[in-house]
């Protein structure tokens, strides 16, 4: 598998040329299939000018792999979608770019996919942080679109099960039953030393801010990703794509 987070397309940090100059890259690493991990609009305001979703999708669709390309989506592209929050869901444009291109979004779904004729499960969730809290969308709070037990409820054999869901916040709910959980959205904290970040968009600190992380024999990857939010900022955590053999 090849795993592409977190690109944040936005004019000088991540241009839609850059994006197709990672897609090359992660052709040539040739896997199996390659799935994207959410946040392809721009997280920041220090930009020169905006990517525009037809843009960035279409340097997206030059991804190929034998089982396809599959993406789920990020916070970043529903707080980016005015439209959106105030319908309380639907889709983004985000949704519409990637679809217009021929890459299926998993919002609380799940297909069956196989592999020299052994089954799988590709699973995948709508953002944990999707709406915004104001009173001018009608919300006190930040909600969810995820359904974890909805998509579960989608898988009708005993076949490997592979979860996408942006945020990792999710994974302390995610049955034993899945094999694997892919997660981005920390940016590995964007800054790290020995290991710790000050600073992780999560509940749980540092326990989800990056890598492969096992708890009561369940597996959960979370990539550095590819762009920066808040600030164009790294240090301890570099851009990454992120490659998984699974046996």
């Amino acid at each position: 598998m090849v795993a592409l987070a977190d690109l944040h397309a936005c004019e000088p940090w991540m241009s839609a040329s850059r994006i197709a100059a990672i897609c090359h890259r992660a052709n040539e690493l040739e896997g199996d299939i390659t799935v994207l991990l959410g946040d392809y609009a721009a997280g920041m305001n220090m930009v020169t000018q905006y990517v525009h979703s037809r843009q960035w999708s279409k340097a997206l669709a030059t991804l190929q792999a034998p089982l396809g390309v599959h993406a789920v989506m990020g916070n970043h592209d529903w707080w980016e979608d005015r439209t959106a929050q105030k319908n309380g869901g639907m889709e983004t444009f985000g949704h519409r770019a990637l679809a217009d291109v021929g890459i299926p979004v998993y919002g609380n779904r799940a297909v069956r996919l196989e592999k020299d004729g052994r089954g799988f499960w590709l699973a995948g969730l709508e953002d944990q942080l999707a709406l915004l809290p104001g009173r001018k969308w009608g919300r006190t709070q930040m909600l969810g679109l995820d359904d974890l037990e909805g998509t579960m409820a989608q898988i009708t054999d005993d076949a490997p099960v592979i979860l996408l869901a942006h945020e990792p916040d999710i994974f302390p709910r995610v049955p034993e039953r899945v094999s694997l959980t892919l997660s981005g959205h920390t940016h590995g904290g964007q800054i790290r030393f020995l290991g710790r970040s000050p600073i992780v968009p999560s509940r749980y600190g540092n326990r989800y801010a990056y890598g492969h992380i096992v708890e009561e024999e369940r597996n959960i990857i979370v990539s550095g990703g590819l762009g920066c939010s808040i600030a164009p900022v790294r240090f301890g955590v570099p851009p990454e794509i992120v490659v998984i053999d699974l046996g």
